[in-house]
Parts: structure tokens; C-alpha cells; sequence
């Protein structure tokens, strides 16, 4: 171990984390338009292995974690998926395997529940097959409800992920119904957020205020419908909303992201704002970097903040919104969210907004593979700038 990062003597003591999300792999064999892993996932290279997932979770559960989301890629592709289960057992995390469902199987399940799995958070793309695979690449979604089934014939706990864009948008209620079929515990219909591989299928992707107005409808009023059978959360669209999303709970103040390599981050998108230096598990011990990092430091707390985020009353609702998202839509990741109505920056959103009306069928669509991956950040690079860009 390396000596721990330097902490400023006037800064607060950090913040308790409660989860740890353990993106234990990039490889995935599924193509989704929205895919949150990096466009320049294909440079990733030597996984955590197994030891070193043990440790990361030891050092999490002594931080005060209590749940760890084993999510990718998809993280059934890494044959010790269950020795990573039970090394999260031993130190009593509660276990959530976030994944594709398409190389699981009863075994594998019966396998894993065994090592201590808790959870199942399965993503479908549609109610209907073919729209299903076409955002997802690939034939699989009778798959994935072949595998919702033997999950909660299992007994294990069952969440069904939806993301919602323009493609699925109008057969909410249709997907509400198949979750409650299905046995689902609960169903996540979360808005397309717009990174990674979604910032590049943004303009096929966003829906208008109109269809995201009725989705948001009809999703409230089953909420209430399903009360105590089926728990629906629908994650807003903050493009659409004019009220921005808290930056994961507020920037490194209870999520803590490891990625597959090692690296230590406060959301799995942070790696698109330049300049921060991302400490690795390999070199420090995950409290020194909670504590000590830089980049975990940089946006934590409301010090960070110029106005109208620093005297705005919901500072500490939403944290003065995303710092990714920031940086993505104005170049500066310390701009108020573009996503808020004050935003002095509010316009270039707005101007997305009223473009989001437009036939999807006019923009083309960037699938989410190792070869787009190389070519998008071959590009990058010999542009000098970050593997991203808007559409």
C-alpha cells in the first residue's frame, strides 16, 4: 500500500456510505442503446479478481456499507460470480446482482442463492419482443422473462428495471402488468439518463414532454393501484421535469462506485469529467480513498457551490443537480445543472426538449460493442478531447 492521500485539516469528517456499487466487469453480451458504461469501456483491462472483490467488500462493511449491487456489464459472464456472492456474505452485505439475465439459469441461480444472494434486479427492455430487442441488440428478451420467472420461483427477491425512452414510453402500462405477472417485488421505470452510450442515442431516445407527461400518469396512478402487491418507482426525467436529480444522493456522501478495474468513484459516470484523479483499490484501502480522495472530495459537501445553487433552498435536496450531466451539457462540471430552470445555462435543454418532438426514425443508432467502443475513443483521443460527445 502506497501512503494515504493528504486530507485538508478544514475538511468535514467524511459521510457514512451505505452501498457499494461493484461494477465487477465491462464485458456484457448484450448491446443496449443505453448502455451507463463508458464509450471507452473496450480500454478497460485487468479485472479485480476475486481476492481483491473480498477485500473491497471487507473495507466497504467496515465503512458502514450494507448492500453491495454486483452490477457490469453483465456479471454473470465472470465464472466466479459466485465466489464473489459469498465473499460478500461473509462480511453480512446484503446482496444485489444487477444483470441482463441472459447466462443465468436455474443451476446458476440455485448456485448463487446458495453462496447468499438476496436479489435479483433484472433489466427488460419492452413488454413486446421485437421492440425489446431491437434497443437491447440482440434476440433475448424471451430469455430474460424465461429467467424473471425462475427468480421468483426461487424465492428470491425480484426487481424488474425498465429503462423508459421513446421506443417503450407508450406501453408503460403494459410493462406495469407484466411485473405484477411476473412476480416482481418491484419495478423500476427509469428515465433514460443521459450518458455514455445514451448520450449518444439521445436524440432517438428522448421523448417528448407529452408522452413522458402521460407515462408519468399512468405509472402514479398504478403506484397506487398495485399499493402492497407490486412497488413502482418512476424515475423522472429531469430534460423534462425543469428539477434536477440529486447527484447520487449528493456527491460522495452514500454511494460509493468501484469499477472493474479498481477504480474508486462517486457514481459510475464520474470518469468523464477531466481532471480528477480516481484513486484505485490496489494501491490504497477503500476508507483512506472514502476519506482522502480528491476526486471523491471534490463535489462532496455544499462548499463547491456558486450561485443560484448556493443560496437556492433545495441545495441540499438536489446538490445543485449532476455534476456529469453538467459538464457534459457546458464543458464545466462546477456549472449549476442545465437540467434546473435557474440555470443560467437552462437553455441548451430546452433546446434538446423541443427537438425531442422530432420522427426518431431520422436519428441513426449507435450500439453499444467493443469496436464502436475503439472507434469512438480512437476519435476522441486524436480530437484531444473526452470519449463523449452530443448528438
Amino acid at each position: 500500500m502506497t501512503a494515504s492521500p493528504p486530507t485538508a485539516p478544514d475538511r468535514p469528517p467524511a459521510p457514512r456510505p451505505y452501498t457499494l456499487l461493484a461494477e465487477i466487469t465491462y464485458r456484457c453480451p448484450l448491446r443496449c442503446l443505453y448502455c451507463s458504461n463508458p464509450i471507452d469501456f473496450a480500454r478497460a483491462q485487468a479485472e479485480l479478481t476475486a481476492a481483491e472483490w473480498g477485500r473491497v467488500f471487507a473495507e466497504a462493511a467496515a465503512l458502514g456499507v450494507v448492500q453491495v449491487h454486483l452490477s457490469g456489464g453483465e456479471p454473470a459472464v465472470r465464472d466466479d460470480l459466485g465466489a464473489l456472492v459469498a465473499h460478500a456474505r461473509a462480511h453480512r452485505l446484503y446482496i444485489n446482482l444487477i444483470s441482463g439475465g441472459t447466462l443465468l439459469d436455474e443451476p446458476r441461480l440455485e448456485a448463487l442463492r446458495a453462496a447468499g444472494l438476496d436479489h435479483v434486479q433484472l433489466s427488460i427492455q419492452d413488454s413486446a419482443a421485437a421492440a425489446a430487442d431491437r434497443v437491447a441488440g440482440a434476440p433475448v428478451h424471451e430469455k430474460k422473462i424465461a429467467v424473471a420467472r425462475l427468480v421468483a420461483k426461487l424465492g428470491l427477491a425480484l426487481t424488474l428495471n425498465v429503462v423508459i425512452h421513446r421506443f417503450n414510453i407508450a406501453r408503460v402500462d403494459d410493462l406495469i402488468r407484466l411485473a405484477a405477472d411476473l412476480g416482481a417485488h418491484r419495478l423500476e421505470l427509469a428515465s433514460t439518463q443521459f450518458y455514455a452510450w445514451a448520450m449518444e442515442n439521445r436524440a432517438a431516445l428522448m421523448p417528448s414532454a407529452a408522452q413522458y407527461a402521460a407515462a408519468e400518469a399512468t405509472a402514479r396512478a398504478a403506484a397506487e393501484r398495485y399499493r402492497g402487491r407490486l412497488e413502482i418507482a418512476f424515475v423522472r426525467n429531469d430534460y423534462l421535469t425543469g428539477e434536477p436529480k440529486p447527484c447520487m444522493g449528493g456527491w460522495g456522501r452514500s454511494i460509493i462506485c468501484v469499477d472493474p478495474t479498481g477504480r474508486v468513484m462517486p457514481c459510475q459516470a464520474a470518469a468523464v469529467i477531466p481532471g480528477l484523479e480516481f484513486a484505485n483499490v490496489r494501491d490504497l484501502s477503500l476508507g483512506e480513498i472514502w476519506r482522502g480522495s480528491s476526486a471523491i472530495n471534490a463535489f462532496r459537501g455544499l462548499a463547491w457551490m456558486a450561485e443560484p445553487c448556493a443560496s437556492c433552498p433545495r441545495k441540499e435536496i438536489d446538490f445543485g443537480g449532476c455534476r456529469c450531466q453538467a459538464f457534459l451539457l457546458t464543458g464545466a462540471a462546477r456549472a449549476t445543472d442545465p437540467a434546473c430552470r435557474l440555470a443560467p445555462d437552462h437553455a441548451i435543454v430546452t433546446a434538446l426538449r423541443e427537438r425531442a418532438t422530432a420522427d426518431e426514425a431520422d436519428a441513426a443508432l449507435v450500439y453499444r460493442d467493443v469496436r464502436t467502443s475503439r472507434k469512438l475513443t480512437a476519435a476522441a483521443i486524436a480530437g484531444g478531447g473526452a470519449p463523449v460527445r452530443s448528438n
